[in-house]
């Protein structure tokens, strides 16, 4: 049974729980994120705004978006990455989602265009601006992650803003006017010097830092010696799938990315990519 489930709520029903959410961060205690919602707005916290986000276990849940951190007694603040290495699945489901709303929120008080303020939009998920009459709508930003293979070995990398030996596929963000594909083989090139061929697609996953779309792909080596850009690679290897590195958070796509190649070739059974 799905225990999350996303849909439009309107924030003027009464009732449900609420999270409560400031730059990736959570409120939380030791019975978890969710609060009772009456009992929570009621405390003077620095609102910033509230959204219906959907159901957990059939009841209803939003969100409040702060504007500055606060402290109350017996309450910690987690991360994001925090709840996606130790959490629940559900629950990090959940929270990916809220963090991704809540960022919309606080980054569309005022309107691009002609610096009027927004307005929430009745009945959707969108931001109105009364006086150029522009909408905006919650923004993803398209990105690819690619594994890129040599036989059984595999190129990895590390970002200097990685884990402390952490080891990952190559990832970048997609440009305007060009193809997933054609950025596949752009990023591996910028980061690494090596051409790559057979570019195969394998999945998608949601990726709320702060608000991607992770287009998974696996491609094979084609040429080039390994050749590492400035301020973006600290280190790549080839790792042989009999001896790698640290790898990645499980629920990852770049973790799913690794393990799926890895077992075909040892004849493993396949991973599921974590939803």
């Amino acid at each position: 049974m799905q225990r999350w489930q996303a849909t439009f709520i309107d924030s003027q029903q009464p009732g449900g729980w609420v999270v409560v959410h400031f730059k990736q961060h959570f409120l939380a205690d030791s019975n978890g994120v969710l609060f009772p919602r009456e009992w929570l707005k009621k405390q003077d916290l620095p609102v910033l705004a509230e959204h219906g986000l959907g159901h957990f276990d059939g009841d209803a849940v939003y969100l409040l978006e702060l504007d500055q951190p606060f402290e109350m007694p017996g309450f910690v603040w987690q991360s994001l990455r925090q709840f996606m290495l130790q959490g629940d699945a559900d629950t990090f489901k959940l929270l990916s989602y809220a963090t991704q709303i809540g960022t919309w929120a606080s980054q569309h008080r005022f309107c691009g265009s002609c610096g009027g303020a927004m307005q929430h939009v009745p009945g959707q998920r969108a931001m109105h601006c009364p006086r150029c009459e522009l909408q905006h709508y919650p923004r993803l930003s398209p990105s690819m992650i690619v594994l890129v293979t040599r036989g059984d070995e595999i190129l990895l990398a590390r970002s200097p803003r990685f884990v402390s030996g952490i080891y990952s596929t190559l990832a970048g963000f997609v440009e305007a006017g060009e193809s997933v594909e054609q950025c596949v083989a752009r990023e591996v090139r910028e980061e690494v010097g090596v051409e790559i061929n057979n570019v195969q697609y394998l999945g998608s996953q949601g990726w709320p830092f702060p608000h991607s779309l992770m287009l998974g792909f696996h491609a094979e080596y084609a040429s080039g010696e390994i050749v590492m850009q400035v301020d973006e690679i600290e280190d790549a290897q080839w790792f042989s799938v009999h001896d790698l590195p640290p790898l990645p958070a499980a629920r990852s796509i770049a973790r799913y990315l690794i393990d799926a190649y890895v077992a075909r070739r040892l004849g493993q059974p396949e991973p599921v990519l974590p939803g």
